[in-house]
C-alpha cells in the first residue's frame, strides 16, 4: 500500500521545489529542454501534481520568471534600506544587486531565462511590465536621465555578461559599478 496518502501535504512547499527544480533544468539543459516530465520526475511529484500548480511549460516558465523577480525585488528592496541618500536609491540598489555576490547564485537561472525571455512576447510583457512598475514607483527619485542611462547601461552589461561577448575581470566590474553609483548620484 502506497505511503502518499499520508505524506504532510504542503503545497507551497511543492510548488517551491517545482520552481527550483525547473530552474536548475533550464540551467542544465536550457529551456528548450525544459519539459513538464522531466520537472515532475527530478522533483519527485506525480506529473498530475505539477500540473495542478502548472499547468502548462508556459505557465512554469512565468512562475519561475515570477519567483526569480520576487527574488530579485527582495535583494533591491534591502540594498535601498541601506541607502541614506533618497536621489537614485532604486537605480544604485539594481545596481548593487546585478553586480553583487548574491546575484552570483542566481546570474545562471537569469543566464537560462534569457532565451525565452528574449523570444516568448508573454514573457517579455512580464519583464516590462516590472520595469515600468519600476518606473512608476520610483519616478520622484529615479526618473533622471542620468538613472535611465544608468539603468539602460547595465541592462547592456548584464547582456553582454549572458552573451559572454565581454570578458571582465572582477577590478574593471569593480570600476564600472563605481562609476554607475557615481552617475546615479547624479
Amino acid at each position: 500500500m502506497s505511503t502518499a496518502h499520508k505524506r504532510q501535504k504542503d503545497p507551497q512547499a511543492v510548488r517551491q521545489l517545482l520552481l527550483e527544480v525547473a530552474a536548475d533544468l533550464c540551467v542544465e539543459k536550457g529551456a528548450a529542454g525544459l519539459t513538464l516530465d522531466a520537472a515532475a520526475a527530478a522533483a519527485g511529484v506525480s506529473k498530475g501534481g505539477l500540473l495542478h500548480h502548472f499547468p502548462s511549460k508556459a505557465d512554469l516558465l512565468f512562475g519561475l520568471l515570477d519567483d526569480m523577480i520576487a527574488r530579485m525585488d527582495a535583494a533591491i528592496a534591502e540594498a535601498m534600506r541601506a541607502d541614506p541618500e533618497p536621489h537614485g536609491r532604486f537605480t544604485r540598489a539594481y545596481v548593487a544587486v546585478t553586480f553583487g555576490t548574491e546575484a552570483m547564485a542566481e546570474d545562471a537561472r537569469w543566464k537560462a531565462m534569457t532565451m525565452p525571455l528574449l523570444a516568448e512576447p508573454a514573457l517579455r510583457a512580464r519583464w516590462r511590465d516590472w520595469i515600468a512598475l519600476q518606473a512608476e514607483l520610483h519616478v520622484g527619485t529615479d526618473s533622471s536621465l542620468d538613472c535611465e542611462l544608468v539603468r539602460f547601461a547595465l541592462d547592456g552589461l548584464w547582456l553582454a555578461s549572458v552573451l559572454e561577448s565581454h570578458p571582465m575581470d572582477p577590478a574593471q566590474a569593480e570600476r564600472m559599478k563605481q562609476r554607475l553609483f557615481d552617475l546615479s548620484r547624479g
